[in-house]
């Protein structure tokens, strides 16, 4: 990629002429779901820019089946569907599309009680891991998808636009190729954005994906200053609405410990101002300056 080496925390970081010069511009978006990832995958993939949604991959590629088995499972209660499904009289697919993930998040679910939507503690578990091995997954096909961008669709530059919870997985050979393939940007949330997530949060509560070690400590909180005994005595929307703000402030060390070794920073306030390709790479142009 560049004349540089690039060895994890000992990464070389680019200088402003580098970036200037790069052919095939390849850059993975960092943060927070809700910090502008796909507002800016969007802008670029006018300009020529490969789109690579994370978790489009996850749900068509890497959670496809279970997704459909989780749908399927739910259909089978309904006596009508059943008999339809059985007789192979219907089918049932996947029709995630970039704009629409409902499907990865439903089969993601909440903890909680089954009468409120909420599942056992055991199946959400299952269900988180599954989750954690397609984000593995889908990142070490990046280098494949690289090449796919630009030999079979023509595509000059690779924008990757990777989940929040990426910051979580632990996963050495991941950051590894994140640092290898791609310039890392990570999107800081602003004070105010930080709160306006939150909100977001707190008046529409979705499905999560948590580290277990994190989930096990703040479940045990949670039930404590509840003084609730048994998970499925857990309303799953409060218990989400609870939990985001610690999950999203333990997040933020872990963003920063990836850019402070191995990419960039910019902040919201700096991303909406972002209106096409010149004003993207410009940003980006003064990150490299800020932190070179």
């Amino acid at each position: 990629m560049l004349s540089t080496t690039r060895l994890g925390a000992n990464t070389v970081k680019f200088s402003v002429e580098e970036f200037k010069n790069w052919k095939n511009r390849r850059v993975t978006l960092l943060g927070m779901s809700g910090v502008g990832k796909t507002y800016l995958s969007d802008i670029l993939m006018k300009a020529n820019w490969f789109h690579y949604s994370g978790d489009y991959r996850i749900g068509t590629r890497y959670l496809d089946e279970p997704i459909l088995d989780n749908i399927k499972q739910k259909a089978m209660q309904v006596p009508f569907l059943r008999e339809l499904l059985r007789s192979d009289s219907i089918y049932i697919c996947n029709n995630i599309t970039v704009d629409n993930l409902l499907p990865v998040a439903s089969f993601l679910g909440k903890l909680g009680n089954p009468e409120l939507g909420g599942l056992p503690l055991d199946e959400f578990k299952r269900r988180q891991r599954l989750h954690r091995d397609a984000e593995i997954a889908t990142m070490k096909d990046i280098p494949q998808f690289v090449k796919k961008a630009r030999d079979i669709y023509g595509y000059d530059h690779f924008i990757n636009d990777v989940g929040g919870s990426i910051c979580e997985l632990d996963d050495e050979e991941v950051i590894r190729i994140l640092d290898e393939q791609t310039l890392i940007l990570y999107i800081k949330a602003s004070k105010e954005d930080e709160q306006e997530l939150i909100r977001r949060a707190e008046s529409d509560p979705k499905p999560l994906y948590y580290r277990e070690e994190f989930l096990e400590e703040q479940l045990e909180v949670y039930k404590k200053e509840k003084n609730i005994e048994y998970v499925a005595m857990i309303d799953p929307d409060e218990f989400v609405r609870w939990i985001f703000p610690k999950l999203f402030y333990a997040r933020i060390p872990r963003y920063e410990a990836i850019a402070n070794n191995y990419g960039y920073t910019v902040t919201t306030k700096e991303l909406y101002q972002v209106r096409d390709e010149k004003d993207f790479l410009e940003l980006v142009t003064t990150a490299v300056n800020r932190q070179t």
